[in-house]
């Protein structure tokens, strides 16, 4: 799917070569895990944190045709990777929301390197009952959180997202995908990431915004790429990989790191990534 200089092959195998010295090193330590995947990978030195990376994040924003014109709303921005790319390349005004206030912190700071904290408002807040006005945004960018919810509490919440939204506003969203309904492959992701994930299918998914009113779904799906080694140096470039794959072979990191890693390559003709972008009628 990506395309790279083969004069860097070498660097790829060797990467590869230490994951799996790790593995074999590790093989059967009894390393106590609890931290969830994604706070995990984060402190591992992991930017892009979703399960597209950056080529479903870059489709939702070509999608989404942002201007410095348009109110965006950004629910589960975690680090605040997706709020600050869009205030830089676009200057438009950002709420960008999360329940995990570490996180929060971590964005604020971000922000202010970047020279864009004055185009974002980072605050706290529940994506199912978000604290502001009906048609208040023209667009509700919600990445790598639904998958999260139970069937119902994902209703709730995009139903939530189109209260805020204004007539003819668009969602965006972008989480994992089951290519077949197996409950296996859900509970084996569960176990590995250490969050109880609720991934539906292509059609399962577009039930869900179907049913909570919206209309004119348009979908990407692909193959997740959240810790596939060629996806992570797309997202992360050579060094942040490299950063990552030393911090993941310490001692401390190890057990988890390669029990998510062989949990995503045994099943990657299961999972993948869809994005997606739901309009709203202009008569709701």
């Amino acid at each position: 799917m990506y395309a790279f200089d083969s004069s860097l092959s070498n660097n790829r195998l060797e990467l590869s070569d230490n994951i799996i010295l790790c593995y074999n090193e590790e093989k059967n330590r009894g390393v106590q895990m609890s931290e969830a995947g994604h706070k995990f990978l984060a402190k591992l030195g992991k930017k892009r944190l979703r399960p597209g990376g950056k080529r479903a994040t870059d489709w939702l924003i070509a999608e989404g045709r942002f201007s410095k014109e348009k109110r965006i709303l950004e629910v589960a921005c975690n680090r605040g990777t997706t709020a600050i790319e869009l205030a830089q390349r676009f200057g438009c005004k950002i709420t960008a929301v999360d329940m995990d206030g570490q996180a929060l912190e971590v964005a604020k700071k971000s922000a202010e390197t970047a020279g864009v904290a004055h185009l974002i408002s980072f605050e706290r807040a529940n994506a199912m009952k978000l604290p502001y006005e009906d048609a208040s945004f023209d667009i509700v960018i919600n990445e790598a959180m639904l998958t999260m919810q139970a069937d119902q509490a994902k209703k709730k919440c995009v139903m939530e997202y189109l209260r805020v939204l204004k007539p003819e506003g668009l969602l965006l969203t972008h989480d994992v995908l089951l290519k077949e309904a197996k409950e296996s492959v859900r509970q084996e992701l569960s176990q590995a990431i250490h969050v109880n994930v609720g991934p539906l299918t292509q059609e399962g998914w577009e039930q869900v915004m179907i049913e909570s009113g919206y209309r004119d779904v348009k979908v990407l799906t692909g193959e997740m790429t959240l810790m596939k080694l060629s996806g992570m140096i797309y997202d992360e470039g050579w060094l942040g990989t490299l950063k990552i794959c030393v911090n993941a072979c310490k001692k401390e990191n190890r057990k988890q790191f390669l029990t998510m890693y062989k949990m995503f390559a045994k099943n990657k003709q299961k999972l993948g990534f869809i994005a997606m972008a739901s309009h709203k009628t202009s008569n709701r």
